[in-house]
C-alpha cells in the first residue's frame, strides 16, 4: 500500500508491506522508483518491506526549492524516514545507489541492524564512469531536459553502452516509462533530479567517507554482479572486508540490477542472511 509522509525536503512516497516479521527498507537507483524491486518483495516471506520513493529523479512530486538534494542530503532524508516512521533494527539495502551507505559516515545509522549492499555505487565510484555524462548534462541548464528525451529512445533504453548496461534482461518499456514520466512532466522534477545528478563530491572526500564505513559493526551482506560494467568486480570483496562483519556473495549472469536479472537469487541470499544468528 503506498502512503506518503512529509519530511524536512518535502513529500516522500512510500509502500509498506505490512507484518510484524523483520524490516527492510529498500532503496532504489537512478532515476527509478519503487518498482525496482517488484520481482524480489514477494519473495521476501515473512519481511516487512517499506520501499520509499527517494528524490533521485524518478520522485512524483517536487521537493522544496532549496532542499539538500546530495547524495549526503538524500542520505539523511533516508534517516529522517526511519526516525519519522519509528522504525528500529532495519535491514537496509541498497542497489545502484549506494548513497544511503552515507548514514554510517555521517554517525545517523543507530537505527539500523544491518546492510544488504548490492551491487552498489562504493568508494569513489560516484558516480560509475558511464554515468558521468549524466552527471556533466546535469550541471548544464537544459541539459536533465536533454537527457530525459534520450531516455525515450529504444537505444539509450538498450544499448550495452547506454542505460542497458544495468540489466542483461533487459528493463520493460513500461517499468522505464513509468520512472522517467515524473521528470518527462515536470520541470521541478528535473530540477531535482538534476541538483542530484551533479551533487557527487570530488574523489578525496568519497573516500574519507569511505573510510568512516568501518564504524558500521553490525552484519553487512555484499551482493555484487559478476557481469556489471557500473560497479567494479574488485568493489565486491573490497566492501566486504571494509565491513568488521561483512561477508561476500557473487552472483553470476547480471548486472548492476540484480533485482531485475536474478530476483530468486537475490530474495535467497538476503533470507539466508536475516536467518543468520551472527
Amino acid at each position: 500500500m503506498r502512503h506518503h509522509i512529509e519530511l524536512s525536503a518535502g513529500r516522500i512516497d512510500y509502500e509498506d508491506t505490512g507484518g510484524d516479521g523483520p524490516v527492510l527498507v529498500l532503496a532504489h537507483g537512478v532515476p527509478m522508483n519503487e518498482t525496482q524491486w517488484r520481482k524480489v518483495v514477494p519473495l521476501l516471506t515473512g519481511c516487512r518491506c517499506i520501499l520509499p520513493t527517494l528524490p533521485l529523479g524518478g520522485h512524483r512530486q517536487p521537493m522544496r526549492p532549496g532542499a539538500d538534494l546530495t547524495h549526503r542530503g538524500v542520505a539523511l532524508l533516508l534517516g529522517e524516514l526511519l526516525e519519522r516512521l519509528d522504525l528500529t533494527d532495519v535491514t537496509l539495502v541498497l542497489n545502484d545507489w549506494g548513497g544511503g551507505q552515507f548514514l554510517v559516515s555521517e554517525g545517523r545509522a543507530q537505527r539500523v541492524g544491518r546492510m544488504v549492499l548490492v551491487a552498489c555505487e562504493a568508494f569513489d565510484n560516484f558516480p560509475p564512469a558511464p554515468a558521468k555524462a549524466l552527471a556533466a548534462a546535469a550541471r548544464v541548464p537544459g541539459g536533465i531536459w536533454l537527457v530525459v528525451q534520450l531516455m525515450r529512445t529504444r537505444w539509450f533504453r538498450h544499448s550495452r553502452r547506454a542505460y542497458g548496461a544495468m540489466s542483461l534482461r533487459g528493463i520493460p518499456d513500461e517499468v522505464f516509462d513509468d520512472w522517467i514520466a515524473p521528470a518527462r512532466r515536470s520541470r521541478a522534477i528535473r530540477r531535482d533530479f538534476a541538483a542530484f545528478a551533479s551533487s557527487a563530491p570530488d574523489r578525496a572526500t568519497l573516500l574519507s567517507w569511505s573510510d568512516r564505513l568501518a564504524d558500521f559493526t553490525g552484519p553487512v551482506l555484499v551482493v555484487w554482479a559478476q557481469d556489471d560494467p557500473l560497479m567494479p568486480r574488485a568493489h565486491g570483496p573490497r566492501l566486504a572486508a571494509l565491513y568488521p562483519a561483512g561477508r561476500l556473495v557473487e552472483i553470476a549472469d547480471s548486472s548492476t540490477l540484480v533485482p531485475e536479472d536474478q530476483p530468486e537469487r537475490l530474495a535467497e541470499a538476503i533470507l539466508t542472511f536475516l536467518g543468520d544468528p551472527a
